[in-house]
Order: C-alpha cells, then structure tokens, then sequence
C-alpha cells in the first residue's frame, strides 16, 4: 500500500510498551506522529526516542501524541527502554509499537525492500486530528532525524489551517507567513487589516496573524 498526502491513515490494533494500541482511538481528536525504528538496541534509534521523551511537552503544547514502531517484540522493548534512560538521560514517555508480525509496518509502506528487506527505514508520518496524513518523510537507516524540523512542519501545519496563509523558506514561528495567492487584495484587506508587503502580485508578505 502506498500512501499519500491527504490518504486516511490507516488504522490498526498493536500491542505497545503502554499496552494494546487502537490507532484512531489513541489519537482521538489530537494530531499524532508515527516513526519508525529499523531494530531495537541501535545507537541512532536510542538517540531518537531519548530526544523525543526530551520534546514531549513541545508536542503536547500542540495536541500531539507521539508513537515510535519497532520490529523487535515488546520485551525487547521495555529491556531497551532502559538503555535509553541510562545513556538519554530521559525516560521513556510515550508508546513504542512492537510490530514483529510487520502488520503496521506493511500498512504504512515502512520496509523498503531496495533498503532492507526484513527492517523498517526511518519513516515519519503526521498525521492531522481529522486522521489525514499531512507529512511524510523517509530517512536512511543512518541518519538520524532532525525532531524540530517536524515541530516546525506542525507549526506550520496547523497555523496555514487556521489562516490563508502559507510559510516561506525556513520559516520558523513567530516569522512573517505569505498570503495565498488564491485570495483577492479585496478579500485580503479583511482577513490582514495591519496590510502586507506586495513584493510581486503572488507574493505579499504579512505578519504571522495569531501572533
């Protein structure tokens, strides 16, 4: 199965390092993140799942709920969950999907076979409080993830929902944000009283508006 952009994400029953997961009923009205880890007790995964118990107050400010897949079974799981407090300096907080029988991983597209045959990649997916996915992204086995870039994408996500506005290069929150080229000056006027820098008719540039 192939997802994209916009696809419902599928749902599923999995056991966790918190118990028997239902997908949809886990996320309820939140967004969620789902990533993947190629093998338990690998030195990046453990890097991985100590920075994002580090950042879960960050995604908890943002109606998110994190949840980590690994392959391995769940009592490899709560065994390597002590390593990552040891050498993380941060307790496990969130679940971490033991997806032996690869019914998740199968779902979500998350082995590659030109990669590995029988291991996950480094997949992330957000997914919106409507269940949509709004991002994915697949990273090599060797190269950690970079977690305030997808803060950043949510940020970003979740305010270009609320406003006719969508974020330029390297925008960060609290940055100035580009009216849609869709809306009209006349029908901007009321959404952007404070006005606009109009650089090129399809890029006006204007304050973040819940800012």
């Amino acid at each position: 199965m192939t997802l994209r952009l916009g696809d419902i994400a599928p749902d599923f029953e999995q056991d966790s390092t918190e118990g028997t997961i239902q997908f949809h009923s886990y996320l309820g009205d939140s967004w969620g993140v789902l990533f993947s880890h190629p093998k338990d007790f690998t030195p990046v995964c453990t890097t991985e799942l100590g920075e994002v118990a580090k950042l879960k107050g960050e995604f908890d400010k943002r109606n998110v709920k994190v949840i980590g897949l690994s392959v391995d079974p769940i009592d490899d799981h709560h065994a390597w969950k002590g390593d990552i407090e040891e050498t993380q300096g941060t307790a496990l907080n969130f679940p971490l999907l033991a997806d032996s029988d690869k019914k998740v991983s199968d779902l979500y597209d998350m082995v590659h076979p030109n990669a590995n045959d029988t291991l996950t990649v480094r997949s992330v997916f957000i997914i919106d409080n409507n269940k949509k996915v709004r991002l994915i992204i697949t990273y090599p086995a060797s190269t950690g993830r970079n977690f305030d870039e997808i803060l950043r994408v949510i940020d970003s996500l979740q305010l270009t929902d609320g406003y006719k506005v969508a974020t330029p290069v390297n925008w960060k929150e609290g940055d100035d944000v580009i009216i849609v080229p869709a809306l009209s000056n006349e029908e901007a006027e009321k959404l952007f009283p404070n006005g606009w820098d109009e650089q090129k008719p399809y890029l006006r540039v204007t304050k973040q508006p819940n800012r």
